[in-house]
C-alpha cells in the first residue's frame, strides 16, 4: 500500500551537476557579503547535495539597488511591449532546452516526481512565460467619458520594483507565476526561493541572462525568511511584494509591508479544501478524483482537497474504494517512473505531518490506512485516510500540507455547505455531483477563490486562482496577475471649443 518502491534508489539517480550556487545580482552570480553558506538538503537521502550562498539584509541592499537602477534608468520598463516578449519567449525556449535538468533539480530539491517535472511543471513554466508575453504589447487603459469639458484617459504603468517570495512545493511552477507577468508589466525584481529548494531559482537566472532580460531585471537571494524574506518584506525602495505560503508568514510579510512604506502585497496562502462528493457521483471516479485530491504532490500543495465529504447514499461504497485506490498508490524514488509519490520535502516538514497523524488518532478519528513513515532513510509517509473527522480536530482545521486526508459523512446540500464553509481558509473547493442545480448552488455558496466542479486541479494560464478569508488576497494566472504589476494613472486635460464632449 503506499508502499516504498522495491527497486534501489540508486538505480533511479539521475543527479546532474549543480552549476549555480551564489547569489544573482546585477546579472552576476556572487557570493554573500557575508560568506555564510547553507545546506540543500536531498529529501530522498536527508544528504546534502550542495553549499548554497546565503544572503541576508546586506545582500537584499545590493540586490535592490541593482533592480531600482534597471527600473529607473534602465531599457526594460522603456523597451516596446513586442521586444520585452520576444525576450521572454527566448527566455521560454531555453527551458525547454533544459527540461530534462530543471526537473532532475527539483526532484532532488524537493523531492517532486521526475516525471511530472519533464512532462507538466517545467513545459507548463516555459508556457506561462509564453502567456504573459502574448499580453506584454497588450498593455492599455482607457479613453474615459468625462461629463465636463476635459479629455481624460488612463494608462496602466509597472508598478517598480517588485519582490517576490517563492515556497518550495512547487519551485519553478510558482517561481513562472510571478516572475512573467511581471517581466511582461515592465517591472524589475528581486526573486527569494524558500531556502529548502534554491537550485531550479539559480538556473533560471542563468537562463534569463542568456536570454536578453537585462542586468538588475531579475535578481535571485537565497537565504531564509527570518533575514532575506524579512529584508525584502520592509524594504523601503520595493514597490510591492507577492508572496506565497503560509497563513501565519503572510501576516509577517503584510505587516512588514505596512509598517515600511505601505507596499502594494499579494498574498496567495493556506488553505484546508473541501471536497465534496454527492450521492448521484459515480463512485470509481469521485474516488479517483478524491485520491488525486489528497495525494498529488504528496500532499504538498496549498489547494489540497484535504477535508473530504461525501453524502451518506454512497459514502460506504466512496470510503472502501477510496482505500482500496489509496493502498495500491506507490510511494518512493521520485526518479522511478512506477512512483506515484516521492518523500516530503524535508525533517521538519515529515516530523509536522506525523504529528499531526498522531493528533487525528488522539483525537479520536479513525485511521482506515497509512499513517506511518516508510523505508529507512528519507522522509516518505504513507498515504493516510481518517474517517469520522470532526470539525473540532486538529486534522479537520489545520492546514497539514501532506497526504493525509480528513473524511466526514453528511446528509443534505445545505449541511455540506455549512461544513464546507467551517474553515478561516477559502482557497478552493470541489464538487462531484451530476446535478446542475446542486452544482450551481454549492458553487456559489462556498466561499473560495476556485469551485471545481466534476475536476480538480484543473488550473489552466487564463484562469485566475487566489484565496478568501485567511487564504490571502490578489490573484495569480490570468489578466488579474498582469494588472497586479501594473498601477493606474488618469491623465486628464481640458478641452476648448470643442464641438462634443
Amino acid at each position: 500500500m503506499g508502499s516504498h518502491s522495491k527497486d534501489s534508489l540508486e538505480s533511479f539517480v539521475r543527479i546532474p551537476t549543480i552549476k549555480f550556487t551564489k547569489l544573482f545580482i546585477n546579472g552576476e552570480f556572487v557570493d554573500s557579503i557575508s560568506g555564510k553558506t547553507f545546506e540543500t538538503i536531498d529529501p530522498r537521502t536527508g544528504e546534502v547535495i550542495a553549499r548554497i550562498a546565503e544572503g541576508d539584509k546586506e545582500d537584499v541592499d545590493l540586490a535592490v539597488k541593482a533592480a531600482r537602477h534597471a527600473f529607473d534608468d534602465g531599457p526594460w520598463p522603456r523597451l516596446s511591449g513586442a521586444e520585452r516578449a520576444k525576450r521572454m519567449m527566448k527566455f521560454a525556449d531555453l527551458i525547454d532546452q533544459n527540461v530534462e535538468e530543471l526537473a532532475a533539480l527539483d526532484t532532488i530539491d524537493a523531492g517532486k516526481l521526475f516525471s511530472m517535472g519533464r512532462t507538466v511543471d517545467i513545459p507548463h513554466a516555459a508556457s506561462v512565460i509564453r502567456y504573459y508575453a502574448g499580453a506584454a504589447d497588450k498593455i492599455h487603459g482607457e479613453v474615459l467619458k468625462m461629463s465636463n469639458a476635459f479629455h481624460a484617459y488612463t494608462l496602466r504603468e509597472p508598478i517598480g520594483v517588485v519582490g517576490h517570495i517563492i515556497p518550495w512545493n512547487f519551485p519553478t511552477t510558482l517561481f513562472f507565476l510571478k516572475v512573467s507577468p511581471a517581466l511582461a508589466a515592465g517591472c524589475t525584481m528581486i526573486v527569494k526561493p524558500a531556502e529548502q529548494t534554491p537550485l531550479s531559482a539559480l538556473y533560471y537566472s542563468h537562463l534569463a541572462k542568456l536570454a536578453g532580460i537585462p542586468d538588475g531585471v531579475l535578481n535571485i537571494i537565497t537565504g531564509f525568511g527570518p533575514t532575506a524574506g524579512a529584508a525584502i518584506s520592509s524594504h523601503m525602495d520595493i514597490d510591492a511584494v507577492s508572496f506565497t505560503g503560509s497563513t501565519e508568514v503572510g501576516r509577517i510579510v503584510m505587516k512588514a509591508a505596512a509598517e515600511s512604506n505601505l507596499k502594494v502585497v499579494s498574498l496567495e496562502l493556506g488553505g484546508k479544501s473541501p471536497f465534496i462528493i454527492f450521492d448521484d457521483a459515480d463512485v470509481d471516479m469521485a474516488a479517483q478524483l478524491a485520491l488525486i485530491g489528497i495525494l498529488h504532490n504528496k500532499g504538498e500543495i496549498c489547494v489540497a482537497g484535504s477535508r473530504l465529504y461525501v453524502q451518506e447514499g454512497i459514502y460506504e461504497k466512496l470510503v472502501e474504494k477510496l482505500v482500496e485506490k489509496a493502498k495500491a498508490w506507490v510511494v518512493g524514488d521520485p526518479f522511478d517512473p512506477k512512483v506515484q509519490h516521492g518523500p516530503q520535502v524535508d525533517k521538519q516538514q515529515f516530523e509536522k505531518i506525523l504529528s499531526y497523524i498522531e493528533h487525528g488518532k488522539n483525537e479520536g478519528a479513525t485511521l482506515l490506512t497509512g499513517g506511518k513513515p516508510l523505508g529507512d532513510k528519507g522522509y516518505y509517509i504513507e498515504p493516510t485516510i481518517f474517517a469520522e473527522v470532526k470539525e473540532d480536530m486538529l486534522i479537520a482545521k489545520d492546514e497539514i500540507f501532506g497526504p493525509v486526508l480528513a473524511l466526514a459523512k453528511f446528509k443534505t446540500i445545505d449541511e455540506a455547505i455549512k461544513r464546507a464553509n467551517s474553515t478561516r481558509y477559502g482557497l478552493a473547493a470541489g464538487i462531484v455531483t451530476k446535478d446542475l442545480n446542486v452544482a450551481n448552488t454549492v458553487s456559489r455558496s462556498i466561499r473560495a477563490g476556485t469551485i471545481w466542479i466534476n475536476c480538480y486541479f484543473a488550473f489552466d494560464n487564463d484562469c485566475p486562482i487566489g484565496g478568501y478569508k485567511m487564504s490571502g488576497f490578489g490573484r495569480d494566472f490570468g489578466l488579474e496577475a498582469l494588472h497586479k504589476y501594473l498601477q493606474v494613472k488618469s491623465v486628464v486635460t481640458p478641452l476648448y471649443n470643442s464641438p462634443w464632449l
